[in-house]
């Protein structure tokens, strides 16, 4: 949990860095991972580089899930690319690319084996889409799907809404 919420000060103070840029946007969502079958919530931020094309680092934490003796938990810090195919008044439709980083968390107490606790972290690929669907507010609704490439395969669905900072 202390890496979480580091890694979510490290991606509000780059989101402060960055506010001079037009058009960033910072954002909450819902996640659900097929790996670890449980739902979380991340933040996310979108800062633009060129025309149809943005950084877009995220953070997302899944709830503690817990299965007899074991409790799992498990968080990951993503690092992506957006390409806006479709970027209008009624829609916008991205592609994403990016670098995943996953951590995940075990502990076990039980009367047999005693108590432990091991933890892991692995490196892979974000591959997915997302869309934007703009309501003409200061606040942007918005669904994506991903999967991470690697040894903590998952494919990950998030939906949340997105602020745009002027």
């Amino acid at each position: 949990m202390k890496t979480f919420l580091l890694s979510f000060g490290l991606l509000l103070l780059t989101c402060q860095v960055m506010l001079a840029q037009n058009d960033f946007r910072i954002g909450g969502k819902l996640i659900y991972g097929t790996e670890i079958e449980s739902i979380g919530i991340g933040a996310t931020a979108e800062i633009p580089i060129i025309d149809k094309l943005v950084i877009a680092p995220d953070i997302g934490y899944y709830f503690p899930k817990k299965e007899g003796d074991v409790k799992f938990n498990m968080f990951e810090i993503n690092g992506n690319v957006n390409y806006y195919f479709v970027d209008d008044e009624t829609l916008g439709f991205y592609g994403l690319g990016g670098l995943n980083y996953t951590h995940a968390k075990v502990k076990f107490d039980n009367d047999f084996v005693g108590s432990g606790s091991g933890s892991s972290g692995e490196v892979g690929l974000n591959l997915g889409a997302g869309a934007n669907f703009p309501i003409g507010k200061n606040f942007l609704p918005f669904a994506e799907i991903k999967y991470v490439l690697g040894d903590a395969d998952q494919l990950v669905i998030g939906a949340g809404v997105k602020f745009n900072i002027d």
